[in-house]
């Protein structure tokens, strides 16, 4: 993403493992507001790519993606004179959280969350947790670090994600974005080696498998990026795009039964009744 461009639908699935249904739902809802390119495709901006990375956060986090949009268009209301993008916004046992200054609350029901445990006296579990808050802290900072930098130095950012993935090895996003930097630039063998040590860390993560067979794909790794979107498909079946992968690859090794299957239910999933 360069400065002074955005980044279409398709960029945002490749770069973000965001599904374009959820992309489309945020739209509709008015949360972002694409521009409009000179084919007449969406072009979100930067904030509005933070807003759905944090969206696709929350829906691999277990949070439904209606609940997703009720919960950012309250909070939207809740805090009109500043972007959503800015808001630390997590996920608690299935429902939307966000953090201010007083703590961590569920964005719905405005109920304050309390760490009991940190305040429990146990086995040590208190002392081992005071270790790896900080650690985390620091990843996240060093994951907004990169997201900031990647639309004006791509090195920099892939330093500051390289140290976010160094500092918390199960951080998701930076694996993401570290994977799609590294793709961008055709280093596509380091990209793939990232994905398989992020799965041997976050082995069910399906858009760690879907990435992985983007990259594969594009080395002419056909056989290996099948099996990556089959298991993105086995551990998210409702993940249309990576049906449509899927069907363009059986179809190109000639397995048309399965091809004809992997399409048909892109098409179901696609439908914009659903």
């Amino acid at each position: 993403m360069k400065r002074g461009e955005g980044l279409t639908t398709r960029e945002l699935e490749a770069r973000l493992g965001v599904s374009r249904r959820l992309v489309a739902g945020l739209v509709a809802a008015g949360l972002v507001t694409p521009a409009r390119g000179r084919h007449g495709e969406y072009i979100f901006s930067f904030q509005d790519a933070v807003l759905i990375r944090t969206a696709g956060s929350l829906h691999r986090a277990r949070v439904a993606p209606a609940q997703i949009l009720r919960a950012l268009r309250h909070l939207e209301q809740l805090k009109p004179n500043r972007h959503l993008a800015a808001v630390r916004i997590g996920a608690c046992g299935g429902k939307v959280s966000a953090r201010d200054h007083h703590g961590d609350w569920i964005v719905e029901s405005g109920q304050r969350l309390m760490d009991f445990e940190a305040r429990r006296e146990t086995d040590g579990r208190v002392t081992e947790l005071s270790r790896q808050q900080p650690a985390y802290a620091e990843a996240d900072a060093a994951l907004a670090q990169g997201l900031a930098l990647e639309a004006v130095d791509v090195r920099r950012a892939e330093a500051a994600y390289r140290r976010a993935v160094s500092l918390h090895p199960g951080m998701l996003d930076a694996y993401l974005h570290l994977g799609c930097v590294l793709a961008d630039q055709q280093r596509l063998g380091e990209a793939i080696t990232l994905y398989e040590a992020a799965l041997a860390v976050l082995p069910d993560e399906p858009a760690l498998h879907f990435n992985l067979g983007v990259a594969l794909e594009d080395t002419g790794a056909t056989q290996a990026a099948l099996s990556a979107y089959e298991r993105s498909i086995e551990l998210a079946p409702t993940d249309a795009d990576a049906h449509y992968n899927a069907a363009r690859l059986h179809q190109e090794l000639g397995h048309m039964q399965k091809a004809i299957r992997h399409f048909n239910q892109y098409r179901r999933l696609e439908r914009p009744d659903r």
